[in-house]
């Protein structure tokens, strides 16, 4: 098997279980623990974001920008081919839509949960520091759901006109 096939298979996959993981949490997840009270509700999504943060989840994550950023650069014999600008459109869908999204919107508002004491907050502090998380975390998830999603398709539609 040629090696710009081994990289397109393999972002093929982590994208499809990165799509799965982001899917999960905005379908059931999320709309599970958004039924708990404020300070459950914080509990629960600051164990969460603690958790997730193990070799398997990386290793995914990780290596699913670096396999979508390759593609393009071992296909690029395909230049101007449209499959190429197919690519090119998944690289730039998943680097914005999940990874930019995620360091620059879920990545500090995690950030800023993890740094709070939730023992120590008055009531109100809770209900205020979840209505500063809550909605915006939720749509930022969305956005990464839809572009890993989209990401995937890209990569299985490209593969199968590559493979005609």
């Amino acid at each position: 098997m040629k090696t710009e096939t081994i990289i397109l298979a393999t972002a093929i996959l982590l994208t499809g279980l990165m799509a799965g993981i982001f899917f999960t949490w905005s379908n059931a997840v999320k709309p599970g623990i958004g039924k708990l009270s404020d300070l459950e509700y914080l509990r629960a999504l600051q164990s969460m974001n603690r958790v997730i943060l193990n070799k398997a989840f990386i290793g995914i994550f990780l290596g699913a920008i670096i396999a979508v950023a390759l593609v393009p650069v071992f296909h690029f014999k395909l230049f101007p081919n449209n499959i190429f600008w197919l690519f090119i459109l998944a690289l730039v869908t998943y680097w914005v839509g999940v990874f930019g999204v995620t360091v620059f919107g879920n990545i500090p508002l995690n950030e800023i949960l993890d740094r709070i004491n939730l023992e120590s907050i008055t009531p109100e502090e809770i209900k205020a520091l979840r209505t500063s998380i809550e909605v915006k975390w939720n749509n930022l998830n969305l956005i990464r759901s839809i572009s890993s999603g989209i990401t995937f398709v890209l990569l299985i539609i490209s593969y199968l006109f590559l493979k005609r």
